[in-house]
């Protein structure tokens, strides 16, 4: 697979020169690509790479030319997990005190559609930032898992809470409690991951998706987003009745105003976000 971002193609985050991320912010129009780059490490998410990928979320956020934004690895691993060796010695107040998930809750609050394009090891918080993305691309040797349970503890980023919600209880419970890894096919069964490709294509297929929802109006798509992830959080009655509040927002929107027009003068919409 040809990396999409490299060389002087890449556009580094101006404060604090990310080392361990790769960013491109037009590998196609609209759509940022934030690649992991610890390959030596199988890219193992240490607290500074979790730190880079926050900002340049934050960044890209904020950014009216991004409107889609696909994360991967590489070929070997999406990520195979949290840097063991950076929390082997810590204690329980340690952790609190670095309060690691706050930078996960900070990923999770991205309101422009996040895309996982993922081959390889995909395990323990590599899994959970996959989950945490909207959608998920998987290729043919993608593995998924939350092996923590082999090593003294438990998933701690939403892997007992996503996994669950997606696969079901028994499933999610055979993978936390006994370690077992579920391949990409499997996946693609339990509602894990959107689709299969071969090796050579998940990343131009994440790409090709993100920018398919990049001609939507952002607007649009981001309320669309956030009433879906409710679904999680509220009973269908608040979950229907949020829905219905943002479907009359958008009515305020110059987006829907173009979109209903082109659809009637049949022609394709120009959304400006708007």
């Amino acid at each position: 697979m040809t990396t999409i971002a490299r060389g002087a193609d890449i556009e580094r985050l101006p404060d604090n020169m990310p080392q361990f991320i790769l960013l491109h912010k037009q590998v196609a129009p609209y759509v940022a690509h934030i690649q992991l780059n610890r390959p030596d490490k199988l890219n193992a998410l240490n607290l500074e790479l979790m730190l880079e990928i926050k900002d340049a979320l934050i960044e890209l956020d904020a950014d009216d030319s991004v409107r889609a934004i696909v994360i991967s690895g590489n070929d070997k691993a999406f990520a195979a997990g949290a840097d063991i060796k950076q929390m082997a010695g810590r204690t329980a107040v340690d952790m609190l005190k670095i309060d690691q998930f706050k930078t996960w809750d900070s990923i999770r609050k991205t309101r422009k559609p996040l895309i996982a394009a993922v081959s390889g090891y995909t395990f323990g918080g590599g899994c959970e930032l996959a989950m945490i993305c909207d959608i998920i691309i998987a290729s043919e040797t993608a593995q998924f898992g939350q092996p923590e349970i082999n090593i003294g503890i438990m998933p701690g980023a939403g892997g007992t809470q996503r996994l669950t919600r997606i696969v079901g209880k028994s499933k999610a419970m055979e993978m936390v409690l006994g370690g077992q890894f579920m391949p990409a096919e499997e996946a693609l069964r339990h509602g894990l991951v959107s689709r299969v490709v071969p090796i050579e294509h998940y990343l131009s297929e994440a790409v090709k998706l993100a920018s398919l929802i990049a001609e939507k109006s952002p607007i649009a798509v981001q309320m669309a987003k956030e009433s879906v992830l409710k679904s999680y959080e509220m009973s269908l009655q608040e979950a229907l009745y949020f829905e219905r509040k943002n479907f009359y927002m958008l009515f305020a929107t110059e987006d829907q105003k173009e979109g209903m027009t082109a659809f009637v003068e049949k022609r394709k919409a120009d959304f400006k976000g708007q």
